[in-house]
């Protein structure tokens, strides 16, 4: 927008009418840059018209219920006596219904990089002693705090209020309220670095859908141990990864510079093909966001220490800018299909009994509805009913594509329930498969993989041991090389997509790749019995 001074009534109602769509479009955020003409020329505007401007566009921001907060000014030069300046400005909606943005990054780098120590600090508001003080109300179990080493995956929310404030446990907030005073909340995905802990963290990369990465790297110790693995796993599924360098009070500058020429040298490698962008100062972490979102290759890079609070709010700054992935449109278009969530963690709760966690991949789950889920180890699907949801550790009616939560399914039974099966509505008619075939690319492997070989193979999340069954067009394959493969699952059919990414694992073996066929297994409805259809595929 170049200028909102004292607009008419009717031009009024018109911006204000754009505004809604942008929020709609942003999903509840906006950027207005103002003193850029329509044509992207940088004119700039005097002292009086940006705060006339501002004082429209705060009119505008009340009219559709939300808030502004000015991100940057910068002075232009253009010819003229008086300084003209550019103002960018975040619009963001204040919540209704409990409808917050949320976006969900993993947090991925090696083992005694600064993980959960650097959550820590994001999520409780205090600098860490230097201890690990910082960390413990992360670790799950007694055996991690005493080790000091994450082995199971964790979440911790931080939320931005519509004015771009952090709301965090600071003021020691329960997780209800962050929830109800935010319009954005990240949900950290906090996974294991030791390499020990890797099906963990490849299990954590795949089924919760992380929307971003964070690649966390100690400044002392640059690129060690499992960080390449990482970095690869994130490449691997296109999950847009930011680097952040921590543990900067413990070295001095050079060191940091070496390590972040490090990273620089990576990144730029024909393999990975990013550019990195370090982030210095606030105009930077605001250009980084956008520039990141928009463009999958721009990796920024921070450096920061979680002991003396250095550069922390850089990395507040993007994380509050920071866009989702998908627009409203396409998220509107998974929801019109039918219901389909995945479950990725099952829990006993007392007095509610069975409770399963997960993400809705597709359509829209209502308290009280009811599902099927499956394939059991017979490849039956079974009869059941959500009886209440919560998103966040707070109550939530209906819950949308895209979306994590819990569900609660009251007295069902828990044996027969597994991580990697799917509750989905009763219409779908879905496909479950014993044997599949991906395309695959055989990233690492000491000799030479053929039929009769056992691996890993992670489909969303599934993750089961396949036996190689068949190797189109080869007898044989070796690091580097693309083949069609047929696999069987070796214990229960499970149900999969065509399209899925596969990563697959054993030992130092690994591979990614697509499924691209499945020899379906189908289900009648009535009573949920079971035929075999003849195969898709061969034999």
């Amino acid at each position: 927008q170049l200028k909102l001074v004292n607009p008419s009534q009717y031009r009024f109602e018109h911006l204000v009418t754009q505004m809604k769509w942008r929020l709609q479009e942003g999903r509840g955020e906006a950027v207005y840059q103002i003193g850029v003409e329509d044509n992207g020329l940088l004119v700039g505007l005097s002292e009086e018209e940006m705060r006339a401007s501002l004082k429209t566009l705060r009119r505008m921001a009340e009219k559709v219920g939300a808030d502004i907060t000015v991100l940057r000014e910068r002075e232009v030069d253009y010819d003229s006596d008086v300084p003209r300046k550019i103002t960018e400005v975040l619009v963001r909606k204040v919540p209704d219904n409990q409808q917050f943005l949320d976006l969900r990054v993993a947090v991925l780098g090696n083992v005694d990089s600064g993980k959960s120590t650097l959550l820590g600090v994001l999520t409780q508001g205090e600098l860490d002693n230097g201890r690990g003080r910082a960390r413990l109300n992360l670790f799950r179990h007694l055996h991690e705090i005493q080790s000091g080493r994450t082995s199971s995956i964790s979440f911790e929310i931080l939320g931005f209020n519509s004015k771009g404030e952090v709301v965090n446990y600071s003021d020691s907030r329960t997780a209800e309220e962050i929830c109800e005073s935010s319009s954005k909340m990240i949900t950290f995905i906090d996974l294991a670095g030791h390499h020990k802990y890797l099906k963990t963290t490849i299990f954590g990369l795949t089924s919760y859908c992380p929307d971003f990465a964070m690649l966390v790297v100690s400044a002392n110790t640059g690129i060690a141990g499992t960080t390449r693995e990482h970095l690869g796993l994130a490449m691997a599924l296109k999950v847009p990864f930011f680097i952040v360098i921590s543990k900067v009070d413990l070295c001095s500058k050079a060191t940091v510079e070496r390590t972040v020429k490090q990273l620089e040298r990576i990144l730029k490698q024909p393999g990975c093909n990013k550019l990195p962008l370090l982030v210095n100062s606030d105009d930077d972490a605001v250009t980084a966001a956008q520039q990141f979102a928009q463009s999958p290759n721009i990796t920024p890079i921070f450096t920061l220490s979680s002991v003396s609070g250095e550069n922390l709010d850089l990395l507040k700054v993007f994380l509050n800018i920071l866009p989702p992935l998908t627009n409203s449109k396409e998220q509107e278009e998974l929801m019109q299909q039918l219901t389909e969530f995945q479950v990725d963690e099952i829990y006993t709760v007392p007095e509610v009994g069975t409770v399963v966690g997960g993400t809705l991949s597709s359509g829209i789950c209502r308290e009280g509805e009811n599902l099927v889920v499956g394939p059991t180890d017979d490849g039956k699907f079974l009869r059941l009913k959500v009886c209440s949801i919560q998103r966040n550790r707070s109550a939530c009616r209906v819950l949308r594509a895209g979306q994590a939560a819990t569900l609660a399914l009251g007295p069902f039974d828990r044996s027969l329930l597994r991580k990697g099966m799917v509750m989905v509505s009763p219409e779908m008619n879905p496909t479950i498969c014993s044997v599949f075939e991906a395309e695959i690319v055989l990233l690492f492997h000491a000799t030479t993989f053929r039929k009769g070989f056992q691996v890993t193979v992670h489909v969303g999340n599934v993750r089961q041991t396949a036996i190689v069954e068949k190797i189109h067009g080869k007898d044989k394959l070796r690091t580097g090389e693309k083949a069609v493969v047929r696999f069987r699952f070796i214990k229960h059919p499970e149900y999969l997509k065509v399209g899925a990414k596969l990563l697959f694992r054993e030992g130092v073996t690994k591979g990614i790749g697509h499924v691209t066929d499945l020899q379906a297994i189908t289900t009648k409805e009535n009573g949920l019995e079971e035929s075999l259809g003849p195969g898709q595929l061969s034999f």
